[in-house]
């Protein structure tokens, strides 16, 4: 990631939560972050059967978890109804991070008669860097993690996987912090 990045991505947060008007430590739902930037949200199986991503996920577990079409200025962010509730809060956050970022698609590859689009990996990396500060910022967690509340604590009260609150203490040094 670029120099100055990770700052960037926390105040973009704070600042999307001041739209929203939430307070700084309200959880708040990636559904709720797309919308707000104007990406409609739908379920994938809404626009497939149910049956056809089980297939997918019994064949290939994650294969699947979501992505958004860009239709001009239109945006739709389709998701994986099989992912638990956590790991849907940072795949939907992370589209909405790539359309925030104003990230474009840079590649068309074909695998299998089949066409994927791509992004660049350092945008993917800006992604999820940006969708863990939108779910969690840093000043969430500090606050947090004075309370002595752990990434099971802090993932049950923000509705996102404990591997997501585990990873930004851990990231964000919120944790040296505290024990210093």
């Amino acid at each position: 990631m670029r120099r100055g990045f990770k700052a960037e991505a926390e105040r973009r947060a704070e600042a999307l939560r001041e739209e929203m008007r939430r307070a700084p430590a309200d959880r708040v739902d990636a559904i709720a972050i797309a919308r707000h930037l104007g990406a409609e949200v739908r379920r994938a199986d809404e626009l497939t059967s149910l049956a056809k991503l089980q297939a997918l996920e019994e064949l290939q577990p994650g294969a699947f978890s979501a992505c958004t079409f860009s239709l001009g200025d239109r945006h739709v962010i389709v998701y994986s109804p099989l992912a638990s509730p956590g790991r849907r809060q940072s795949d939907v956050a992370h589209e909405a991070a790539h359309i925030l970022l104003d990230h474009k698609v840079k590649e068309i590859q074909r695998i299998g008669g089949l066409s994927f689009f791509t992004c660049d990996p350092d945008e993917e990396q800006e992604a999820n860097w940006q969708a863990g500060c939108l779910l969690l910022p840093r000043s969430v967690l500090l606050a947090a993690a004075k309370r002595g509340l752990d990434a099971v604590g802090i993932a049950e009260i923000h509705g996102v996987s404990e591997s997501m609150a585990g990873f930004r203490l851990r990231t964000t040094g919120v944790l040296r912090q505290v024990r210093a």
